[in-house]
């Protein structure tokens, strides 16, 4: 049998994109990667989630779903929340990627439902759990793969501002990202600011008053 293990990276940044990643594991090759050391990104360190990002690339089939700040913030704007979008992306990838059964890290608080949604979209066999991540190998695969695609993205960003102190991790509670933010009016926010988010969102409210 061979399992599709679907996770995320990036859903609370205020910074760069989301990336969802799929990758397919044959659950003969389960004991194979576990002996690699592969499990949820979180649990790695930056330099093992690349080595393991790069060998899983090689040995298995995979793909990534990447959202941009701006592709985020005009799905908002249509009334699309957060969970949808991934939603969205997890289903793109069941269809586009050749398994027998998908896992995926379930973003809403009812797995169950978010279950069912990608299994009608689908007409494949999922399930849907939280810390799916930290529960199944496939996930924990594909959790690497994600966090690894999105740490790329935002290194590249922050080599581009590193004269200015550099943009941070892109998470709202990250002092440098915070002291980025500040240096720009909410009309000034370079593209890969996610502006729906309510850090920058409020900025505009301030200019308006102001102005």
């Amino acid at each position: 049998m061979d399992i599709l293990g679907i996770d995320e990276a990036g859903r609370g940044s205020v910074l760069g994109p989301l990336v969802i990643a799929g990758v397919v594991i044959p659950q003969k090759m389960e004991n194979v990667i576990d002996n690699m050391g592969v499990k949820d990104s979180k649990r790695l360190t930056p330099k093992r989630r690349e080595v393991l990002s790069r060998k899983l690339k090689k040995m298995f089939e995979w793909d990534v779903v990447i959202y941009s700040a701006k592709d985020i913030d005009d799905m908002r704007a249509q009334g699309i929340n957060l969970n949808e979008i991934e939603r969205r992306g997890m289903q793109e990838l069941i269809l586009k990627l050749d398994c027998d059964k998908a896992i995926v890290d379930a973003v809403d608080v009812k797995p169950k439902r978010f279950q069912d949604k990608l299994q009608r979209a689908t007409s494949k066999d999922v399930k849907a759990e939280h810390k799916a991540d930290d529960k199944y190998l496939e996930v924990g695969a594909a959790s690497i793969i994600a966090k690894q695609t999105r740490d790329d993205a935002i290194a590249k960003i922050n080599k581009e501002y590193e004269d200015i102190g550099g943009i941070g991790s892109g998470y709202p509670s990250d002092p440098i990202t915070k002291e980025f933010l500040s240096n720009y009016t909410y009309s000034q926010m370079p593209d890969f600011v996610r502006k729906s988010w309510s850090t920058v969102a409020k900025l505009k409210d301030v200019q308006t008053t102001l102005f």
